[in-house]
């Protein structure tokens, strides 16, 4: 919402927490409420923001759109659902469930997943070139996800990047509140 420079309430919730599960049956957040509609995926939030505020996307039917969904999906794909993986076998899933031994795998596909996409990014300062979208709002999660998991960013490139995004006035006033 601070990139959009729209007005909102922030209610916090932990995960799971009664709070949360008021808006979400499986208690995961975040959850969007607009015009009595309530909303629970981050992507499909972020999309349904950037469309109706008409920023931070490229239109729809569009090659910049595509292009833009297809960075978000692959961000989706190859690094967040890693580092889900890492969180479930760290402190989700219950102690029995749970594999030790797969961090190891999970950093070195992550690893790759890093060379494979700065392989594709272009030469501006975010995914699509000189334009801040919401692909780089998920991919800026999943970076500081990724450090605070410690998974240790392998490509210059995207620490760059992160330091940048986080540099940007609304990320830091979102981060104040």
């Amino acid at each position: 919402m601070e990139e959009l420079g729209q007005p909102y309430t922030q209610i916090q919730a932990a995960p799971r927490s009664d709070e949360a599960r008021e808006y979400n049956p499986s208690g995961k957040v975040p959850a969007l409420v607009d015009d009595g509609a309530t909303l629970t995926d981050s992507t499909a939030i972020i999309t349904y923001l950037a469309d109706k505020h008409g920023s931070l996307t490229h239109k729809a039917g569009t090659l910049g759109r595509a292009r833009q969904d297809g960075f978000t999906h692959m961000v989706l794909d190859e690094f967040d659902a890693i580092l889900w993986t890492a969180a479930r076998h760290s402190f989700v899933l219950p102690e029995e469930m749970r594999v030790a031994d797969i961090k190891p795998s999970l950093k070195w596909e992550f690893a790759n997943s890093e060379a494979t996409l700065v392989a594709q990014m272009g030469d501006g300062p975010y995914l699509m070139g000189e334009t801040f979208t919401i692909a780089d709002i998920v991919l800026g999660h999943c970076l500081g996800w990724a450090v605070g998991a410690k998974f240790a960013l392998s490509q210059p490139r995207l620490t760059d990047y992160l330091a940048r995004l986080r540099e940007r006035p609304a990320y830091k006033a979102a981060r104040a509140d």
